[in-house]
């Protein structure tokens, strides 16, 4: 096989790949549209400006050599604190391309965590968008190891500038399909983010085995995802998918909202549509009142977090079509597990995807009987590699062959369907993302009124799960409305916006094991 190519043929419904030898996977992604007669199509479009695929490439090849000539090697790691815009996509695409290994950050993130990773990472280069210079730089000052070459995307020195005075010609990087490509961050159930390894074949396999029989995407298509590049569901959303099939794709840096995505939405007209149900309980809220244009969407997709049946129904009747809702994970690459638009289950996350397979299970790793709740396994060739420095949580969820424990609990109804029960630990997941409950308490505690906090995941009206915080004062007649609200400014003053808790509730002890950890199980059990 000629290198950086792959073949992919089918085994009934599953596609199965071919690999050459040699294969970096941005040249699949990036310079085969030239080869394909895409140059002139656009790739990418913002408020600000349109990118045509041939522009890409060579914003791609620029970036990639001016990372090497900003002496990041082969093989070391790049923090990417970047917001949804084009210069994502030309560092991610142009570090993969010369060998680098991009690691795309939570943008809502504070000082302290952009810290850890920094010195977790060991990463050799960072690159950030101004707008969060507030919580970068300071992060910066305090890490114990400072990356060697930092800058902003933009201004003199930035990477816009740096660009320019680059060459527009760059050889790939030679790697193989089983070499490590990029990084994302997941928070474990201690709190403590894992760096979490994918390999080169990894996010053009799940581009195939998700997109071919949920999307069908063509390259006709424009695509608007709601949901941030950061993460892995807006990564392949943004960037994966339309680039795999020469899409066009809408980029925009507004936070979330349905005013910003109905005004996107009307404006450029996309065909298929990612949200996360957090949202699209807010839109659908909007639409009892405001009648936007939305004709254009053939798809709505919605993960992050299961989808309630009622906003699944909503949409439907005020859309036309129910969002198509299925379950991935960072350490998945995307989706493996989905709905598709003809067969849509509300409450669902769908069937698994040809390519894929699961197993629900037992605490032993036994198949549990039709009906019963059990851990979802999943295997496919998506499926992290690794998770830096933590061999026992590699050892833990990376159970080999490809297989992955999610962590999740499921089971499956008598139609072969999905159904999501929660997680095996104590995790949250809040509009789409993980956060830690320890992470929210230590802040509570921080608080001088406070003596101790659990805080557990709640569902609010919409069938939304939000943090919910039970703590114990120093002094009990402090309890007010007065100081649930101090506590509130509090959390949001120090931790990303979506982990503040909604309640408050001052209670005299919480429930402990006999070594004295809070058994959040009980704290929710109480709801």
């Amino acid at each position: 096989m000629e290198p950086n190519t792959v073949h992919i043929e089918r085994e009934g419904d599953a596609p199965v790949f071919t690999f050459a030898d040699s294969f970096n996977v941005s040249v699949h992604m990036i310079d085969r549209h030239l080869n394909e007669g895409r140059a002139d199509r656009l790739a990418y479009i913002t408020d600000h400006e349109k990118v045509t695929y041939g522009q890409l490439a060579e914003r791609v090849n620029r970036c990639g050599n001016a990372l090497l000539s900003a002496g990041i090697s082969p093989r070391e790691r790049m923090l990417m604190i970047v917001k949804d815009c084009p210069e994502f996509v030309y560092l991610y695409y142009g570090a993969i391309k010369a060998g680098i290994i991009p690691v795309p950050i939570n943008t809502l993130l504070r000082a302290k965590d952009y810290k850890y990773m920094i010195e977790d990472s060991m990463c050799a280069g960072l690159i950030y968008s101004p707008d969060f210079a507030a919580e970068v730089e300071p992060a910066l000052k305090a890490a114990a190891r400072r990356p060697a070459f930092v800058t902003s995307t933009e201004g003199e020195q930035g990477v816009q500038q740096m660009m320019v005075r680059a060459e527009n010609e760059l050889s790939p990087h030679p790697s193989d399909p089983l070499a490590d490509c990029f990084w994302l961050y997941s928070s474990g159930s201690t709190g403590r983010p894992k760096g979490t390894v994918h390999r080169q074949r990894d996010l053009l396999v799940n581009s195939v085995l998700y997109t071919e029989p949920v999307l069908n995407i063509t390259e006709d298509d424009i695509m608007f995802s709601a949901a941030k590049l950061f993460f892995a569901y807006g990564l392949g959303n943004s960037m994966n998918f339309p680039l795999n099939y020469g899409a066009c794709t809408v980029l925009s840096d507004e936070r979330p909202t349905p005013e910003m995505t109905f005004r996107i939405i009307e404006k450029y007209k996309p065909t298929i549509y990612y949200g996360v149900p957090t949202l699209y309980a807010a839109q659908c809220r909007a639409l009892e009142t405001e009648s936007p244009d939305l004709s254009s969407i053939r798809i709505s997709v919605s993960a992050g977090e299961s989808l309630p049946a009622p906003i699944f129904e909503r949409w439907r009747e005020k859309v036309g079509h129910p969002p198509v809702d299925g379950i991935g994970s960072t350490e998945g690459t995307h989706i493996f597990i989905s709905n598709r638009p003809e067969d849509a289950k509300a409450g669902t996350s769908g069937k698994v995807l040809p390519g894929y397979k699961a197993r629900i299970v037992d605490d032993e790793g036994n198949d549990v009987k039709p009906g019963e709740v059990g851990r979802l396994w999943v295997q496919g060739q998506s499926m992290a590699a690794y998770y830096w420095n933590q061999p026992e949580r590699t050892e833990q969820t990376m159970l080999g062959n490809d297989w992955l424990n999610t962590g999740d609990t499921y089971t499956q109804d008598e139609d072969g369907y999905y159904v999501y029960n929660g997680r095996s630990d104590d995790m949250i997941k809040v509009g789409g993302i993980w956060c830690s409950p320890i992470e929210i308490e230590s802040r509570l505690i921080d608080h001088p009124k406070v003596l101790e906090a659990g805080v557990v995941g709640r569902e609010d009206s919409d069938g939304l799960v939000k943090p919910e915080a039970h703590i114990i004062l120093k002094e009990h007649g402090d309890a007010s409305d007065e100081l649930a609200a101090e506590l509130l400014e509090h959390c949001k003053d120090g931790l990303a916006r979506y982990k503040y808790p909604r309640w408050f509730h001052f209670v005299e002890d919480l429930p402990k094991t006999a070594t004295g950890k809070i058994q959040r199980f009980k704290l929710r059990s109480e709801d």
